[in-house]
């Protein structure tokens, strides 16, 4: 007995029922490509062209199979596949045409050759006077650590939690801010695996990782309720998805971790918008703060962004805007054929946290030089502002290389420098690290003079030395700071170590001014008691700061204190005898 064959679902035979296939077709095919590719609806993304360009073929394709094969099988022959290319395609096919001459139109019209002028104009660039512009950075405030240490560092903490090793891991996605007046990085844990998220989803990462720049101490900071939100999560909770399904028509940056001065998660993602043509002139006109935890996102334009927010601007986008500043200064013909005036980035940057906010820092070269640099940057990534410092030196390699010829028996590798005023000079700080990415050694290499290079195993230490190279060489002097001296008796003193030296902190009878004196330039000071009459030289007090402590340079003890015995202190007997016991 056969069986009767199962029926076959049946192609439409109307127009508008194959119509109505092809359609719905495109669509499923599309929100599948939407939601994976996350495409932005937007006339300056060329993403968008080809998420248009991808419809159009996916149509195309499934008229092909409901109607168009139909037309050649049946014997219609080419009049009458020519009819139906005609009825069905030839509109999604003037659609297709249409975007591939709107991009090349656009592209066109967006190229520099074209807006030179323009292009130059992305960034702003001012003169900055290096010495005013740049304070001297305190030890405590220098980062020792490049984001490979740091992340090392975090991942090995991570390590130490054996109730989050399991199921968690360190993201490897660190951010450098500036967190409550200190230089840290910070970085969001993630799921292990697919399995370890279905598990632990509902409460989301329980932590981030922070490392002090300065310290280089990790700290794994447990939260009260977990970020439901992170590029760990592979559904709607994905930030690029939350992100674009919440603002469809944005071209965003890849959004960065931050912590607020509270110590709350966001994911801060910067709004691209192109500002030359149709695809030229990418620009940051905002961003968009996403609140790690509950999702809720706030756009600010740019002149609204909490100044606790440290990565808008990221250094690849202002090292780019630089470039076209630099090589377009006297048209685009000059930056292909005589180059005058033409400068260019070097390669790399580093930061510097300066006024509470995180900088970028990278040299700027000739276009025919690459072993020298003519200045450097420093451009505010938060408002973009940004200053050129002319400083003829080396380059951050030469820097690299000169630090590590100091210590080649040592082995040790030299991170990208990280620019610094010490004693008024542009200096490369260089910190130096073994094998296991771990800081063993600090170098300062003269940015104008890089034969001067003074390492050390702290970074007292190494300033120290550096400072007085600079001052053997002749490139710095000690300035003469006015001088006074005052006379009277101590009514007290103290001691404190710093930096590996002790100092003795001495105030006077009827004085509030406390003087502080190195027991290495001052010998005298480490037998000095209360009650001796002393006279001391010191800085001259600024105008309504009498009361601060002042810097002595010397001091000289003109009567000691009579020796005295304390009323109070018995006359010392003489001890009874113990008797002796069986």
């Amino acid at each position: 007995m056969e069986h009767p064959s199962p029926k076959r679902p049946k192609a439409p035979k109307s127009k508008a029922g194959k119509l109505l296939v092809n359609l719905v077709v495109t669509a499923v095919v599309g929100f599948l490509y939407f939601y994976i590719v996350l495409p932005p609806l937007n006339f300056q993304s060329g993403d968008f062209y080809s998420f248009i360009g991808v419809l159009c073929v996916v149509y195309v394709l499934c008229a092909l199979v409901t109607s168009g094969m139909q037309a050649v099988t049946s014997g219609g022959g080419p009049a009458e596949y020519l009819r139906f290319i005609k009825s069905q395609c030839l509109p999604v096919g003037i659609l297709f045409l249409a975007v591939i001459l709107v991009a090349l139109v656009g592209s066109i019209i967006s190229m520099p050759i074209f807006r030179a002028g323009a292009y130059r104009d992305l960034l702003t660039v001012e003169d900055g006077q290096f010495a005013q512009d740049i304070s001297q950075i305190s030890f405590d405030k220098i980062p020792t650590l490049d984001q490979a240490s740091a992340e090392y560092l975090g991942d090995r903490q991570m390590g130490t939690l054996s109730d989050m090793v399991s199921q968690f891991e360190y993201s490897f996605d660190s951010t450098q801010i500036n967190y409550q007046g200190r230089p840290v990085r910070v970085a969001p844990i993630a799921y292990a695996d697919l399995i370890k998220w279905f598990t632990n989803r509902g409460q989301g990462l329980p932590a981030y990782v922070i490392v002090d720049m300065v310290t280089q101490e990790a700290t794994v900071v447990r939260l009260d309720e977990g970020m439901k939100y992170s590029f760990s999560e592979p559904l709607n909770r994905n930030i690029a998805r939350h992100l674009r399904f919440s603002y469809p028509t944005f071209m965003f940056g890849t959004p960065q971790f931050e912590i607020d001065e509270e110590g709350r998660p966001y994911w801060i993602a910067p709004r691209i918008v192109k500002t030359i043509g149709l695809f030229g002139g990418t620009d940051i006109q905002g961003a968009v703060l996403v609140d790690a935890i509950t999702g809720e996102s706030t756009y600010y334009e740019l002149a609204d962004i909490p100044t606790w927010v440290d990565n808008v601007f990221t250094p690849d986008l202002i090292m780019e805007q630089y470039d076209y500043h630099g090589t377009l200064v006297n048209g685009f013909i000059n930056s292909i054929f005589g180059q005058r005036d033409v400068t260019v980035t070097t390669d790399g940057s580093n930061y510097i946290a300066l006024n509470d906010d995180v900088y970028m820092y990278t040299g700027v070269t000739s276009a025919n030089a690459d072993q020298s640099n003519l200045g450097f940057l420093l451009s505010n990534q938060r408002t973009k502002e940004t200053k050129f410092y002319s400083a003829p030196g080396a380059t951050e390699r030469s820097a690299q290389s000169s630090a590590q010829g100091e210590v080649q028996d040592l082995g040790y590798n030299a991170t990208f420098p990280l620019l610094l005023n010490i004693d008024g000079q542009p200096t490369y700080f260089i910190p130096l690290k073994d094998q296991s990415n771990l800081v063993k050694m600090y170098a300062m290499v003269n940015a104008s003079q890089y034969q001067i290079v003074a390492t050390g195993t702290t970074v007292a230490q190494c300033e120290q030395e550096y400072v007085r190279m600079l001052r053997e060489g002749g490139v710095t002097q000690t300035e003469d700071v006015p001088q006074t001296e005052a006379t009277g008796v101590i009514a007290d003193i103290r001691s404190a170590v710093m930096s590996g030296n002790s100092y003795y902190f001495i105030r006077l009878e009827g004085e509030n001014t406390y003087y502080s004196l190195s027991a290495a330039q001052n010998p005298i000071a480490v037998i000095l008691n209360v009650g001796d009459r002393v006279t001391i030289q010191h800085t001259a007090p600024v105008e309504g700061e009498e009361n601060a402590i002042l810097d002595g340079s010397s001091v000289t003890l003109d009567e000691a204190a009579p020796a005295s015995v304390p009323e109070s202190q018995p006359t010392p007997a003489a001890s009874p005898a113990i008797p002796e016991t069986e």
